[in-house]
């Protein structure tokens, strides 16, 4: 798998993967135009929407509908340690949703691979090469 990152303008970086463009942007208040959320904001985001995609599946092989469930993700910042310490992810069901489920829906949020990454990371190696001279194609 390749990813290419671009740089469109500004504080604006863009990823490119599988014919789609994820734009990302700095605040107003850090230089950017605010167009887009941040690459960390990407980041935290795919915390919940990873988990959303487990239980959508788990509700959908149980014939369950997915509507009024919201997650809500919260984020515990760590002042002494200068960096966020917590990540709480709220599943909030509505009134008629099973009971019998609630437990599972946790534990199948908690298969998210990109919390496994996390617990478990891999290792990224950075390096710089010449540039071939092919032009980059990108659909927007």
């Amino acid at each position: 798998m390749s990813i290419k990152i671009t740089f469109p303008g500004n504080k604006k970086v863009d990823a490119h993967i599988n014919g789609f463009t994820i734009h990302t942007d700095q605040a107003v208040s850090g230089g950017g135009d605010g167009t887009a959320p941040s690459p960390f904001e990407h980041f935290l985001a795919s915390l919940g929407t990873c988990a959303g995609i487990y239980i959508k599946g788990f509700c959908d092989s149980r014939g369950l509908s997915t509507d009024g469930i919201v997650i809500e993700q919260k984020i515990e910042y760590d002042q002494a340690r200068q960096r966020i310490g917590k990540v709480i992810l709220d599943i909030q069901m509505p009134p008629d949703f099973p009971e019998k489920y609630r437990g599972s829906l946790i534990n199948t949020a908690n298969l998210c691979a990109v919390k496994k990454y996390l617990q478990d990371p891999f290792e990224i190696e950075t390096y710089t090469s010449e540039k071939v001279s092919e032009e980059l194609t990108i659909n927007n």
